[in-house]
């Protein structure tokens, strides 16, 4: 297909235990986005080098428009995502969770819905009337729970926050990443939220192939991530609406991770 320059696409793709999956994974997502109009590229960031052969199955992967990045410890999903996003260089910054439960063709459609809403972010729903999903009933509540937090304690009109999808313009990136502190498990509702207080409150759903695999919520595991998410979420409220942390007025207060590199790089 021949690529449309006028943009750009950054696809960023944090990986925790996945040397399994990882190179079909990066396959699948690289034929898809071979599809799109736009030149890519595709961001695989390894959460843990020393984890398992994560880093070292996906280095084995020969494809022109990917970078493979990675540290030695493992810091969580919401650090992999940041780490990606800073060293991105699209006009469009998108993320899909690793694994092979999202279907990859999902980055379709939301840069199609980016464009089709002029939108700010784009989020894969597992709510929305045309996706298809499969997961239990545990997660469903998990979800909802989810949802009352977002609308009710920080703002954001979305059915579904949780989902391993999205895509934000540059612009929202440029604001946003800087005042973020969250590295596990709440990033998906601190980025949005801190957007949508920011003014880019163009945040629409788009549908998603999603096929859940997830331990049952009655292992420990399972029941720490739930918790952690809980004390992550009303973290984001507290700063936001009580220590108004992410206001501009505050900017000297923000954490600057050397190692995050957070001045995103502007130019392609």
């Amino acid at each position: 297909m021949v690529k449309n320059k006028d943009h750009f696409l950054s696809v960023i793709i944090p990986a925790y235990k996945q040397a399994a999956t990882i190179r079909q994974d990066l396959y699948s997502i690289d034929d898809t986005l071979e599809q799109i109009r736009y030149p890519y590229e595709i961001i695989l960031v390894v959460d843990g080098i020393k984890v398992d052969n994560t880093y070292t199955e996906a280095k084995k992967c020969h494809l022109k428009n990917l970078k493979v990045l990675g540290y030695k410890e493992n810091h969580g999903k919401g650090y992999a995502l940041r780490y990606g996003m800073a060293r991105s260089k699209g006009d469009y910054v998108a993320f899909i969770d690793s694994g092979m439960e999202i279907d990859p063709n999902g980055l379709s459609m939301v840069l199609e819905h980016m464009e089709w809403y002029g939108a700010d972010i784009i989020v894969g729903s597992k709510r929305h009337p045309a996706s298809q999903v499969n997961y239990p009933l545990d997660r469903k509540i998990i979800g909802f729970g989810a949802r009352i937090i977002s609308k009710f304690l920080l703002g954001i009109n979305v059915r579904d926050t949780q989902a391993g999808l999205k895509i934000f313009r540059r612009q929202v990136l440029e604001k946003v990443l800087p005042r973020l502190l969250i590295k596990r498990y709440a990033i998906d509702l601190e980025i949005l939220s801190v957007a949508n207080h920011l003014g880019f409150s163009k945040i629409y759903e788009a549908p998603i192939k999603l096929n859940f695999v997830f331990e049952s919520l009655t292992h420990a595991s399972g029941l720490k991530v739930i918790f952690r998410s809980l004390i992550d979420a009303l973290a984001v409220f507290y700063r936001l609406k009580i220590l108004h942390y992410y206001d501009d007025k505050n900017k000297r207060k923000w954490i600057y991770n050397s190692d995050l590199d957070m001045k995103i790089n502007t130019g392609r």
